[in-house]
């Protein structure tokens, strides 16, 4: 899985146009993983919106995720999920009620052992234990300042220094995400990150497909070098 450049999708930052515009004009710019988010909208809305996207991203061969949500990211047939502290387990795991042992639901046990699965950290030890319960990869923020998610501030700006230390505790690709733009990726790529996400760079901008090609490039420009 190649997380290089990696579109996180937010249709309210998307200056009016629509999601699957934005996504279509990342794909022709090259970029390598769509997370399906949409923060605000309806279950019923992220699956209509996710059936679209798995298309496009099917006839791309782009990985395509969703943000949380397993139970629509298995209906849309996506490539995984990614995974945030208020999300399910990756790995199975069991509670106790009384006498009876209840299995709780858990990302792998709903979407396979090929599922793609990702799991949100800011710290060395949470990064670690995400890689023990089985994570495939690592999204690792806030780096820098953003407004496109709400972080807590012990989780916000965490810097290069950090994405440098998670790079050098695990050894699962690592994603930097939170105020990524194509002038400062190449130093998150310098500090040990294979890949950057980001919401508002792509979506936001005039061009998106423009706007992804030069963070590609960026991007690929600093692994070469």
């Amino acid at each position: 899985m190649n997380i290089g450049t990696y579109l996180v999708t937010q249709g309210s930052r998307s200056r009016g146009r629509a999601t699957e515009d934005v996504v279509a004009a990342a794909i022709r710019g090259g970029v390598d993983v769509v997370q399906l988010r949409e923060k605000g909208t309806s279950a019923r809305e992220r699956y209509h919106l996710g059936r679209a996207l798995r298309e496009q991203t099917r006839e791309t061969d782009v990985t395509f995720l969703v943000n949380d949500r397993v139970d629509i990211a298995a209906a849309v047939e996506a490539d995984g999920v990614h995974l945030g502290d208020e999300d399910l387990p990756i790995a199975a795991a069991r509670d106790v009620l009384g006498d009876e042992d209840l299995p709780i639901a858990a990302a792998r046990d709903v979407l396979g052992d090929d599922a793609v699965v990702g799991r949100s950290v800011s710290t060395v030890e949470a990064a670690r234990h995400a890689v023990q319960a089985g994570a495939d990869y690592l999204g690792v923020g806030a780096v820098y300042a953003t407004d496109s998610k709400d972080v807590r501030e012990e989780h916000a700006e965490i810097g290069p220094s950090t994405v440098a230390a998670i790079a050098d505790a695990v050894d699962v690709p690592i994603v930097g995400i939170g105020g990524i733009t194509a002038e400062n990726a190449p130093e998150v790529i310098r500090a040990g990150a294979d890949g950057v996400a980001v919401v508002s760079e792509i979506t936001a901008a005039e061009d998106p497909e423009s706007a992804t090609r030069e963070l590609a490039a960026a991007v690929e420009n600093t692994h070469d070098h």
